[in-house]
């Protein structure tokens, strides 16, 4: 396999620039390249090796994000309905990517799947007669679409303690308690997919992987390419450039100077998780639960226990807890948040800290929380589980959009969003989850707005379905193709 890691081995100008090592580089790239197996592709990684930020198991949940048990995707509405339109968006989008990661496996850029996703039940648990209702209601709602039609609702304890017996360990008999549950629930090391997928881009002709190249620079010839400079003195030329650097998008985007990134700022979250280090206890759990987020959290810090399966091992865990830092990356610097202020993006981030006081204060007071704290949250969860059996880890930084907003001047914003300059040249994914697990359906909105005249050729429609085979198929309204594309895409992932 042919692997470029120096920067030595730079191409000079390659026709695409993909910025960051990680899930949204990797899968850009794997498009680009089915699309058109001539184009040449420079990757630029500032770390020793890829997927060591956002995109790395012990940096996210590992959650198939596919609204099965994020209760914050399904607001209850002030008439009491249970408003569903965003668990069904993302679980179309979550299916996108699922079909796309099928494909992988079919064209052998994936040889074992399960190292990549496995099957894992999601659950929702929630406690008080009031959030007994709110679930009861959700579960209702959510399953009139052919989604979710298959998930389970209970409020015995006895039910809830053969799906997931560590939560009723130690529990009240008297305590009102109710859960959904739902087999279609996965677990994926979007770190070993990135790693993969990159591995067999690098293998391509034309394909070259530079590691510990930090990009320092992006500037615009008169001739319309960019210059693309690099730590060390060198630069390179391009046609098209793409920023997946997570956390580290944002000041290239700024570099970069296009009119679209005006105005943008950053909100940095770090994260932190409790890991089970008795095993004895890891292997009672098989499920991801999550219940309902405190008030004032961010939509990040909803509470979950975690079955993990990481290089084949498992794994229990709990969290987020949230903190603050001003790192953009969990190898970036404490000055990202401060050297990310401009002129142009002043005003937004003064109204958004206004706006969200709050928020603030929570993320700085979770920050200071002792080990006891810690685990007082998750025994809402386990009330048994004993402190000593669990360690404290941290988890990847993640950087929230603030926006400029004509309403507030600024607004935070939680998700994803695509930033592209007007004429395509230059492209850039900014936000966090559930992003990683929707990772193909933001690719795609990259190729539309960077690629119009190609993404609408037959070659290139083509070339899609073969990658998506559901592209384009509403798979809300297709109850036929989500059942023939779904099952499909299990087949071939083994789940």
């Amino acid at each position: 396999m042919k692997t470029n890691y120096l920067a030595e081995s730079l191409l000079q100008n390659p026709e695409i620039v993909l910025i960051g090592g990680g899930i949204m580089s990797a899968t850009l790239g794997i498009m680009l390249k089915k699309m058109n197996p001539d184009a040449t592709i420079q990757i630029i990684e500032s770390l020793p090796e890829v997927a060591q930020e956002s995109s790395f198991a012990w940096n996210n949940a590992g959650t198939g994000h596919a609204a099965l048990c994020e209760l914050n995707y399904t607001p209850e509405l002030p008439d009491g309905s249970i408003d569903v339109s965003k668990a069904i968006r993302i679980t179309q989008l979550f299916e996108t990517s699922k079909h796309f990661w099928g494909y992988l496996v079919a064209a052998g850029i994936i040889p074992d799947p399960t190292t990549i996703i496995n099957k894992c039940p999601h659950m929702s648990f929630v406690r008080g007669p009031k959030n007994q209702e709110f679930l009861r209601k959700r579960h209702a709602a959510m399953t009139q679409n052919h989604f979710f039609s298959s998930m389970q609702f209970t409020t015995d304890k006895a039910k809830i303690e053969e799906w997931a017996p560590l939560i009723t360990q130690g529990r009240s008999e008297a305590e009102t308690v109710a859960a959904t549950r739902s087999e279609a629930g996965t677990d994926v090391d979007f770190g070993e997919l990135t790693t993969q997928m990159i591995a067999h881009l690098v293998s391509q002709d034309g394909v070259a992987l530079a590691l510990n190249t930090k990009v320092t620079n992006l500037s615009r010839s008169k001739a319309g390419q960019w210059k693309v400079a690099l730590s060390g003195g060198q630069a390179i030329n391009t046609d098209f450039v793409f920023i997946g650097a997570g956390g580290g998008a944002l000041p290239l985007l700024q570099k970069s100077g296009i009119s679209e990134g005006k105005g943008y700022g950053g909100f940095p979250v770090s994260g932190l998780f409790l890991r089970c280090k008795n095993e004895e206890i890891a292997s009672q759990h098989r499920a991801k639960v999550y219940g309902l987020a405190a008030v004032g959290a961010p939509p990040m810090s909803v509470p979950h226990l975690d079955s993990r399966i990481i290089g084949g091992n498992k794994s229990l865990l709990f969290g987020p807890y949230p903190g603050f830092s001003p790192k953009y990356l969990k190898s970036g610097s404490n000055l990202d948040l401060f050297t990310s202020v401009r002129f142009d993006n002043i005003l937004p981030l003064l109204a958004t800290g206004r706006d969200n006081i709050p928020l603030t204060s929570y993320l700085i007071k979770e920050g200071f929380q002792t080990h006891t704290h810690r685990c007082q949250s998750l025994k809402d969860f386990f009330p048994a589980a004993e402190n000593d059996d669990w360690e404290l880890f941290a988890a990847g930084q993640r950087v929230q959009i603030i926006k400029p907003d004509p309403a507030t001047t600024g607004k935070l914003q939680f998700g994803t969003e695509v930033v592209a300059a007007e004429d395509g040249s230059l492209a850039t994914v900014l936000g966090a989850s559930p992003g990683a697990s929707t990772a193909t359906t933001i690719i795609l909105e990259v190729l539309e707005k960077c690629f119009p005249a190609e993404m609408a050729s037959v070659e290139w429609q083509n070339n899609l379905k073969e990658m998506i085979p559901a592209y384009q198929i509403d798979l809300e309204k297709d109850r036929e193709a989500y059942t023939e594309f779904g099952s499909e895409a299990k087949r071939l992932l083994q789940l």
